[in-house]
């Protein structure tokens, strides 16, 4: 073991070394809008290791991070990875009864909450039989509590302990799309590993880039976006903690021009609503990527007709840490997810794990060093989702004979009509080609006779909802994916259930048609 296998080693302290101290890292985009140095975040990250130590918190304890995208968020993480305690940065828009389930799940023994969700995640934290502390950040400190400039008040700096790159470094909570949250246990290696994959061989991230990513930290793709990948090279990262919708998205790309913007395919796709007929920021982004679903064909094709900058839309997973299959620079196929990123490997196979030949639908499987060493506590599931080198995703897809994968569904989205497998995302794509259309989820209902047919949910940008439009909308598919595919029922809906990272969650429609 060394230090050198401690992943805050080649994020953080390495640019100490490169003299970069004096370079900006991450700057928030509200509120007192500080902002952070290399050097600060070194020397920050090790005060925090210290105060943990000084706690008496052990090494391969758990430290919960219910932490807005902020200034503290990134000390507070690299400080736990530098002393070898877990940090297990959280979803800060779940609900108590969540927040309680993780804690008893995790058995963290220090949280560290923002104040202002102190109050969802205080009757789940006062109920803990595990906590021994909980810093709150900003503002006084509730009764029980200890402030964070407390916590690491003349608190002595700690050097990066030493330890194997296989070693755990921190934990993920899945965003819960289908049921309850799983902990995803990643090590230190896994975060170096996607900076060198995705970040520099699709990304091209570069030192003079200004990242803003409107996922969040605590979801993985928003932590390599606006940690992982901007650290590796040196470059600075905007943080923003508010709701990232299209106007106050816009407002942070107008006044920080970031040269690089990480998106979903929710925002993109109200944000292009939002700026048809009206004028942009003038900002040149050089790189637009998306993850988190399928981008939309139609979506990507207008999103680039306004800013003049292609979306690199690609699939990754909280258990292999960010994106692994991809759409790349200067060869972009809307509509595909593209190929596999370059050291990745990926297959696809039937229901009897047999390779599906160009043209079948199978569930798609990825080889790579970023994979999760596992889940916590759920070893039936660790089992059957980790199988050796191959990680199983639950995505269904086709494969192109130029390579590509299209996406079909989740494994639990898909459904057969007459036989046949039907992909929602693809009747979506044809209603999304609708310019009315903002948002459409299909999901299978049984009609009078017993059978599976498609029904879609439409959320409308324009227009307003009429039995002639749900017809319109039925011949749009029949014409765009096939007369057999198109939705037997068409409801209108303001909204669809998404959970905090934009995706949309099929599985609480399936309860509506049941």
């Amino acid at each position: 073991m060394s230090q050198a296998g401690n992943a805050a080693h080649y994020f953080v302290d390495s640019h100490i070394q490169a003299g970069r101290g004096g370079k900006c890292a991450f700057k928030e985009a509200a509120g007192d809008k500080r902002s952070l140095t290399y050097g600060e975040l070194a020397e920050q990250s090790g005060v925090v290791a210290g105060a943990l130590s000084r706690a008496s918190i052990p090494r391969e304890a758990r430290a919960l991070m219910l932490v807005l995208d902020q200034i503290e968020f990134p000390a507070i993480f690299w400080g736990c990875i530098k002393g070898g305690v877990i940090p297990v940065p959280l979803n800060t828009l779940l609900a108590t009864d969540v927040y309680d389930v993780i804690l008893k799940d995790s058995r963290a023994t220090i949280l560290f909450v923002s104040q202002e969700l102190w109050p969802v995640v205080q009757p789940a934290a006062e109920a803990s039989d595990s906590l021994q502390h909980i810093v709150v950040i900003g503002g006084a400190a509730p009764e029980g509590t200890i402030s964070y400039e407390r916590f690491v008040h003349e608190a002595e700096p700690q050097g990066t302990v030493d330890c194997s790159e296989d070693e755990v470094a921190f934990w993920l909570y899945s965003s819960g799309s289908t049921g309850q949250p799983k902990g995803v246990r990643h090590v230190h290696g896994a975060l170096k590993a996607t900076a060198d994959t995705y970040g520099a061989q699709v990304l091209r991230i570069e030192q003079d880039d200004v990242v803003f990513s409107a996922a969040k930290l605590f979801f993985a793709y928003g932590l390599g976006n606006g940690m992982t990948f901007p650290l590796s090279v040196g470059a600075t990262t905007i943080l923003f903690n508010g709701r990232p919708t299209p106007d106050s998205v816009l407002d942070v790309i107008a006044a920080e021009r970031p040269t690089v913007f990480c998106g979903v395919p929710t925002l993109y796709a109200a944000t292009v609503a939002h700026l048809e007929g009206g004028a942009k920021p003038d900002v040149s982004l050089r790189r637009c990527i998306s993850a988190g679903e399928a981008l939309p064909a139609e979506v990507g094709k207008k999103w680039e007709e306004i800013w003049g900058t292609e979306i690199l839309d690609g699939v990754g997973s909280t258990e292999m840490l960010h994106i692994f299959l991809s759409n790349a620079v200067g060869d972009v196929e809307y509509g595909t997810s593209g190929q596999a990123v370059p050291g990745y490997e990926l297959r696809l196979v039937d229901e009897e794990d047999n390779e599906v030949t160009t043209g079948q639908v199978g569930e798609l499987l990825v080889r790579g060093a970023s994979a999760a060493d596992g889940y916590w506590n759920k070893r039936g599931k660790s089992r059957a989702t980790f199988e050796g080198e191959w990680t199983r995703t639950g995505d269904k897809y086709e494969r192109t004979e130029s390579g590509r994968y299209i996406y079909c569904g989740r494994t639990d989205d898909m459904f057969k009509v007459s036989g046949i497998w039907v992909s929602p995302f693809e009747v979506e794509q044809a209603l999304i080609a609708d310019p009315r259309v903002l948002e459409a989820a299909v999901v299978a209902a049984e009609d009078e006779t017993g059978l599976e047919k498609p029904k879609a949910f439409v959320v409308l940008k324009d227009g307003t909802p009429s039995e002639a439009l749900a017809e319109e909308l039925k011949e749009l598919v029949k014409l765009k994916a096939g007369k057999w595919k198109y939705p037997r029922w068409v409801e209108f809906r303001t909204d669809l259930p998404k959970t905090a990272t934009g995706k949309i969650q099929r599985f609480k429609l399936r309860d509506l048609v049941k």
